[in-house]
């Protein structure tokens, strides 16, 4: 398994020794614009005209992605596996005892290759995929499964692993080496090593089978979202919209060849953001309902149901192999809340005083709708509409007066980079020299306040078909003292796209979205160990949101917000007034807010507590007993995702662990009342947290860290402040 795999990727792929043949892309651009020859080809040594032979010339080893082709990526994953069995067995079979250095950072310095042309690759399928890239996810996803079980399950390899382990207190490690030595012991124990072949060749079976499901899910939901989209074909139908939404939505029918009509896009979450505008009823239901039943295989339509039940199916049989109760009990032994009874515990907890809050909100609803005499019962497509009323009687706030003043470059350079330098002392200068994936990408090198370089940052801000849903960060060079690398580190996110020719103004919700995926960035940016296992954001899932969670409420702060806020034309800071209220309404609806996540986090554990002889068969029918059984069954406000979409368990990183949010969102609001009275934003507060929080990763436990930089444990008090409800 590659350094890659191993830190960021193991829950996507696992894997093999490759056999076969693969597909043969000739001359085909990232863009997949070509034709595809399929002409078998046999793996052997990569060819020294393929991008991914050595390391990246450019700065910081950047990818070349001008040179890059669809063909040069299945023979550098050959090649890559290939190269890393080699020196597996290299460190398996040598002949002088195990020592940390001849194995622990030998398998840390292995697979350069494959790390290579994996973290191109994984970033690619999520943020600008086409149907080459994606037969190549399908034929890779087994091959790579096996490829970790190779080595994972390697005897002789765990062997020296354990020697080491066993005999640690006596090898004079640092903090680091004992914490990298810990995690690997465990990654070998986790996978099956200790089990019997018998049961190891069920884990490699079981293994093999998910990748496949899983991969077929993310390209399924990539789909579904396509498919869903909502055509319009009279622009009376989209009153509320501004004129460049229209246009937008025009646009999108143009690109799609439907000339003359208009597309509205879901989004990767059951509610749609364009609901707050949409005066059409019927049209609000519209969308709504495209959103919340997608990949149910309506009208003969993308249908994930059965996929879904067998991938719980094969976690729970997994689970049972290596000796756990469930899945769910697997995933969280090595996370922070350790069980998923914490986790559940953390979640229903909540429940009474966020449903009380969201009784209240629907009351809210209630009483505006009345004034119009709507004689209709609130219903989930009506919730972000009249929210959006409440909120401009309540606040004096409409979301049209306030996107004037949130350009995304604005937001960007005088928001989220003004905020980094406050805390660091960083500072961002786009360059135009590095090659890029797509258009929309731009690139900055990070600069230290001394003058050197941290790393290189790239940003990808508008939503487009080849883009997965959502917002995240991720590396294409990861940190790492052992290989004297710099971090590459990218933030992908899905504003709407403006129409040609138009300002990008975003919601101030987006604007908040782009400060939180920076704390993600830099905590990739700052890293600074050894070992590139433990780098940057290869923390535990339910504490990796901490640092981005953390960034968001900077977005809030009057003298940040002031700085950016400014009028696209007149370049105007909003006004005092203005800005009072967006930070007023900002708190505004957490009812519904809290409780749609919680609805989809319960629903995540509740499916993976599940033994493999619990299984349903009905997925909807297990969705409406779980919400009812935990009495958060309210039908305006549904679970953030519901089953059939739900990526982040199914097809992505959070399988039994999207609890992970709100548990690292206690940390967050914690930290951030912990900071504001201690000066806010000073560049003391931020190198301090930078050095004992961000710098780390996990080269010591993180709440460790945590406690050094804070002094003690977080309470739930700031989180309660935090989401308005205390």
């Amino acid at each position: 398994m590659s350094r890659f795999v191993t830190r960021a990727l193991l829950v996507w792929f696992s894997v093999a020794q490759i056999a076969g043949t693969v597909f043969g892309f000739q001359n085909v651009p990232l863009d997949g614009t070509r034709t595809v020859n399929n002409k078998p080809e046999t793996p052997s040594e990569l060819p020294a005209d393929n991008p991914f032979v050595g390391p990246s010339k450019l700065a910081l080893h950047a990818p070349a992605f001008d040179a890059i082709r669809v063909e040069h990526f299945l023979p550098a994953f050959m090649a890559g596996i290939d190269e890393q069995l080699e020196e597996m067995k290299a460190i398996a079979g040598g002949s002088d005892a195990p020592t940390f250095e001849n194995t622990i950072e030998a398998y840390e310095k292995s697979g350069a290759l494959l790390t290579r042309v994996e973290q191109v690759f994984s970033n690619l399928t999520s943020a600008n995929t086409n149907k080459h890239l994606q037969s190549i996810q399908k034929e890779l996803a087994p091959l790579l499964a096996a490829h970790s079980d190779n080595i994972l399950l390697n005897r002789q390899l765990f062997e020296r692993v354990e020697k080491l382990y066993e005999s640690r207190e006596s090898l004079e490690l640092t903090g680091e080496q004992q914490e990298v030595l810990r995690r690997h012991y465990e990654d070998f124990v986790r996978a099956g090593a200790k089990l019997p072949k018998a049961q190891q060749d069920q884990i490699r079976s079981l293994n093999e089978q998910l990748s496949k499901l899983q991969t077929e899910f993310r390209n399924n939901l990539l789909e579904a979202t396509k498919e869903r989209s909502v055509i319009i074909d009279d622009v009376t139908e989209l009153d509320g919209l501004s004129d460049a939404q229209i246009a937008a939505a025009a646009e999108k029918a143009k690109e799609r060849g439907s000339d003359g009509k208009y597309i509205l896009e879901i989004t990767n979450t059951t509610r749609v953001p364009i609901l707050k505008s949409l005066n059409n009823r019927d049209l609000r239901q519209r969308v709504w309902e495209a959103s919340a039943n997608r990949a149910l295989g309506q009208n003969g339509g993308i249908d994930n149901r059965g996929l879904v039940l067998e991938i719980a199916q094969l976690r729970a049989e997994r689970a049972k192999l290596l000796g756990f109760k469930n899945h769910a009990a697997y995933k969280l032994q090595n996370q922070m809340a350790k069980t998923p009874e914490a986790a559940r515990k953390m979640l229903t907890d909540l429940v009474p005083g966020v449903v009380a809050r969201v009784n209240q909100e629907a009351d809210d609803l209630r009483t505006i709708m009345k004034q119009p005499g709507a004689g209709h019962e609130l219903a989930p497509w009506d919730w972000e509409y009249y929210s959006e009323k409440v909120r401009k009687a309540r606040f004096d706030v409409d979301e049209a007066e306030v996107k004037p003043y949130f350009e995304v470059n604005n937001v960007l350079e005088q928001g989220v980079f003004f905020t980094m330098k406050k805390l660091f002392g960083i500072e961002f200068r786009e360059r135009n020299d590095l090659p890029v994936y797509h258009r929309d990408v731009k690139v900055f090198d990070v600069m230290d306040a001394d003058g050197s370089q941290i790393g290189l940052f790239y940003i990808d801000f508008f939503s487009r078909d080849s883009k997965r849903g959502g917002a995240w960060m991720s590396a294409y060079v990861s940190q790492s003292g052992l290989l004297n690398t710099k971090p590459v580190i990218v933030n992908v996110l899905n504003n709407p796209r403006p129409a040609e020719g138009e300002p990008a103004l975003i919601s101030f919700d987006n604007a908040t979205t782009m400060f939180h995926e920076m704390g993600h960035a830099v905590h990739g940016l700052f890293s600074n160990v050894t070992y590139p296992s433990v780098a940057g954001t290869a923390t535990p899932r339910d504490f990796v949101e901490f640092p981005s969670t953390f960034e968001e409420d900077w977005a809030i702060q009057p003298d940040i917000l002031r700085n950016y806020a400014r009028h696209h034309k007149t370049g105007e800071p909003i006004p005092a007034e203005l800005l009072t209220k967006v930070i007023q309404a900002s708190k505004f609806n957490q009812g519904f807010d809290t409780l749609e996540y919680l609805s989809a986090a319960i629903l995540d554990l509740e499916w993976h507590t599940l033994s493999a002889d619990e299984i349903p068969d009905d997925i909807q029918a297990f969705e409406s007993a779980t919400l009812k059984k935990y009495g958060i069954d309210i039908p305006a406000v549904p679970p953030r995702y519901r089953t059939a979409y739900f990526a982040h368990i199914w097809g992505g990183g959070y399988s039994a662990a999207y609890y992970a949010y709100i548990w690292s969102e206690v940390l967050a609001a914690d930290a951030f009342a912990h900071m504001l009275s201690s000066g806010g934003a000073t560049r003391e507060n931020g190198i301090r947290f930078r050095k004992e929080v961000l710098s780390r990763g996990s080269s010591r436990d993180p709440m460790d860290s945590y406690k050094t930089w804070r002094g003690n444990t977080p309470t739930i008090d700031a989180l309660l402040i935090r989401r308005g409800l205390k």
